[in-house]
């Protein structure tokens, strides 16, 4: 169960879902090598308001979880695929 903020920087108290961001990832189960269980399971990771504004949570190779800054170049490339209409 998630009770705070993934970024261990923040840490801010989850009681309501009406900000932030919701993360889920397939991961090992390291409970699971028993024949017949499944070897991964759902986890979740919430990064609150302020913390997804600037962070998002990946998966890397290694199956670990980290946080990255977002790409301000990709934000700017969305800005600029806007209508001349629409940017304004």
């Amino acid at each position: 169960m998630v009770h705070q903020c993934a970024n261990p920087g923040c840490g801010k108290p989850l009681h309501y879902l009406r900000e932030g961001r919701i993360f889920v990832f397939d991961l090992p189960d390291p409970k699971a090598p028993a024949p017949g269980k499944r070897a991964r399971k759902l986890q979740y990771f919430w990064l609150c308001g302020p913390c997804s504004e600037a962070m998002v949570l990946e998966q890397t190779a290694e199956m670990q979880i980290r946080i990255a800054v977002k790409s301000r170049i990709a934000e700017a490339e969305r800005s600029d695929a806007l209508p001349e209409s629409l940017a304004s």
